[in-house]
């Protein structure tokens, strides 16, 4: 078997302990850093990132047990593996600091051979964490990622006020029908990119992608000051990106890109939706069908970017926007208000 190497944290108030402990990590060819109270390593903690905790109990400023509950009050801490190494007798102390989330406790003077063991152990679990943390980014936003690691997951969502955007590609049918497959996957690749990039960087989500058409969320999991500006930012950074790509698409003999936005303010049902094995983080309400009625429209009326008068009212009096003509939408009741950022 292949031994795991590691950036160990040791912390230890005894002086001699610590350079013993460092010695020991060392010789089975780990890094060590070393902390002289809790304080200062939840401190280091905080600063850097290590692969396995060597915690001593008894210490001055912070013991061992409130580093413990410290960590496991931190979604960004709770699963760094902890390993105390104690002379602290007494079973309820070792079950006290298995009940906290130490992985392991190691009396002293601590035995070698058993170290190496349990650091082999707790190093795997870690390399384990990590890849679900680099899979779970992959396959969800990083605030998704962030909402699952400080809630939790469970089915079911909360109503809170958001703002919803859609966006698609026009006629991309008629614009895909004459390119190879590789080439049709290499446009929506690029084209997905610069849509993620812009809603990201204006704190949205994207939390669906159907064919040449996305949704964004703005204001969930993770709130932002002012949902409705952001999204309307959001797209016109869309929008600016497409000029851009479309330039270089010009350039190579290729057909321009044309997208429309719909953008829709209010409230809305939000969490995960679908079973305890497959599941993804959305929304639901009359704002996101209007957004996707908002943005049809503006194929009618050949207009970029759509949005409601709720998301009008939250954006700044200087913001450069146009009234069209009240439209009823399928679904609707009652004529819906439609504005414009003029071309």
């Amino acid at each position: 078997m292949v031994e795991k190497t590691g950036h160990l944290l040791i912390v230890d108030d005894n002086k001699v302990n610590r350079i013993l402990m460092t010695r020991s990590v060392e010789m089975l060819g780990h890094r060590a850093s070393v902390a002289h109270n809790g304080k200062v390593a939840m401190q280091m903690l905080a600063e850097d990132d290590y692969d396995v905790l060597l915690l001593d109990i008894e210490m001055p400023e912070m013991d061992g047990f409130q580093v413990l509950e410290a960590l496991k009050g931190d979604p960004t801490l709770r699963d760094l593996p902890v390993i105390v190494t104690s002379s602290v007798e007494g079973l309820e102390n070792v079950v006290r600091c298995i009940e906290l989330g130490a992985e392991d406790y190691i009396a002293k003077p601590v035995n070698k051979v058993l170290l190496q063991a349990r650091l082999n152990s707790s190093l795997e679990r870690k390399q384990l964490y990590d890849e679900q943390k680099r899979l779970l980014g992959r396959f969800a936003t990083e605030e998704v990622a962030q909402d699952l690691q400080a809630s939790g997951f469970a089915i079911g969502g909360s109503r809170i006020t958001a703002t919803v955007l859609f966006c698609d590609i026009r006629d991309f049918t008629a614009l895909s029908e004459p390119m190879p497959p590789e080439a049709t996957i290499e446009l929506l690749n690029t084209y997905y990119t610069l849509m993620f990039e812009a809603v990201t960087s204006h704190g949205g989500i994207v939390n669906l992608m159907v064919g040449d058409g996305l949704m964004a969320l703005f204001g969930a999991p993770q709130p932002v000051d002012n949902s409705a500006q952001s999204a309307i930012s959001a797209a016109q950074e869309m929008s600016r990106m497409i000029d851009m790509l479309n330039e270089e698409r010009t350039a190579l003999g290729e057909k321009r890109l044309k997208v429309g936005f719909g953008v829709a303010t209010g409230e809305v049902v939000a969490g995960y939706a679908g079973t305890q094995t497959r599941a993804t983080y959305t929304c639901i309400g009359k704002t996101v069908n209007l957004a996707a009625r908002l943005e049809a429209h503006t194929k009618i009326v050949d207009r970029a970017i759509l949005f409601d008068a709720e998301t009008r009212q939250n954006l700044s009096a200087s913001a450069d926007c146009e009234q069209l003509e009240e439209a009823l939408f399928k679904g609707f009741s009652e004529l819906t208000e439609v504005f414009s950022i003029r071309n």
